[in-house]
């Protein structure tokens, strides 16, 4: 029997009788991390790695029966055993690690390699079999260094700060808003969060994180100095009345996606800037080759170039299907995704 199929309700591991990362309530769900896409609402119970358990808490009903589990501790459910390993894309973000026999199955969730200060660096784990995203499996995608992101949106803020212009930065609430607030120099001027950015925040603060002093917008003091403040907000509050509220602004929203021309039109924001909280096709190949995997199963995103490259070098690689594909948003946990 192997270690994990595909379901009506996406994987399963029928040995241990637990799903990993559902599209819908089932009894058992083993979680990679917090966002929408893999934390499923409605289940009866749920195990996820230690930092993830508050952030779960947050999203989901207070009936929910959460337990977290440190990165390495193991815990053998009907003799399989499970345990949690850093992913490295958002706080408390784990790869899932199933053992049987000697067999090995490793669940990327959603996973980058490139630094970043609000959560732990990934880690490759061996394994028979991989399970990977593909977000932007495409050689097109190639993320620039993090550090020249940061200098071009601080300069960015800093020139329209003494310009008396409002700078609206949009970034995903969970995960890409702290990492945004990571890289900002807050000499500039105020950092004001929408609310579901500074829930969010709060959280990582409560977990260690070091970020910048901010205010929450809804109850900070309208003063002079808000024509230079830097608004972080989720891109849902783009073009509304609680973005109008701020004045004459610019506006930028952060995400892989603006590495493609067309995609800040679409937004319809002035700047785009390139930073991505999921490997580029270069890292993901290297991902996929550190495991030392034999199976390689590819989903979430550009599938078929993946499993064709890997293929092609004699991997047995094969794509399956998710419930999520295609741009993602912000919406919560019980609806949608919300990272890119």
């Amino acid at each position: 029997m192997p270690l994990v199929t595909l379901s009506d309700c996406g994987l399963y591991c029928p040995l241990g009788d637990f799903h990993i990362d559902p599209w819908r309530p089932v009894p058992r769900a083993i979680v990679t991390h917090a966002h929408g896409d893999h934390l499923a609402g409605g289940c009866e119970g749920y195990l996820v790695a230690a930092q993830t358990a508050p952030l779960a808490r947050v999203r989901l009903s207070r009936e929910a029966g959460i337990e977290g589990v440190p990165y390495g501790e193991r815990r053998v459910i009907n003799g399989v055993a499970v345990s949690f390993h850093p992913a490295g894309h958002i706080l408390g973000s784990a790869q899932i690690r199933l053992e049987h026999l000697g067999q090995v199955c490793v669940i990327s969730g959603d996973y980058k390699t490139d630094p970043d200060l609000t959560c732990t660096p990934f880690e490759p784990v061996r394994c028979h079999h991989f399970i990977t995203e593909s977000t932007f499996g495409l050689p097109i995608y190639r993320w620039p260094p993090q550090s020249s992101v940061f200098a071009a949106i601080n300069a960015w803020w800093r020139t329209n700060a003494d310009a008396g212009v409002v700078s609206m930065l949009y970034g995903y609430a969970l995960g890409k808003a702290q990492r945004l607030l990571s890289g900002l120099d807050a000499s500039i001027g105020p950092i004001l969060t929408h609310g579901a950015v500074d829930r969010m925040t709060q959280l990582y603060r409560e977990a260690g994180i070091a970020l910048p002093p901010t205010e929450y917008a809804l109850i900070a003091r309208r003063d002079p100095s808000w024509r230079r403040a830097l608004v972080l907000a989720p891109p849902s509050a783009a073009d509304s009345t609680w973005a109008r509220r701020f004045g004459e602004q610019t506006s930028a929203f952060a995400s892989g996606w603006m590495q493609i021309r067309g995609a800040r039109r679409r937004r319809g924001v002035e700047r785009g800037f390139t930073l991505s909280d999921h490997v580029d096709w270069p890292a993901l190949l290297t991902a996929v080759e550190a495991t030392g995997c034999e199976r390689l199963w590819v989903t979430h995103g550009f599938t078929d170039p993946v499993v064709r490259w890997f293929g092609d070098r004699g991997l047995d690689a094969a794509a399956i299907a998710t419930r999520w594909e295609g741009e993602r948003n912000d919406t919560p946990a019980t609806t949608g995704t919300d990272d890119a």
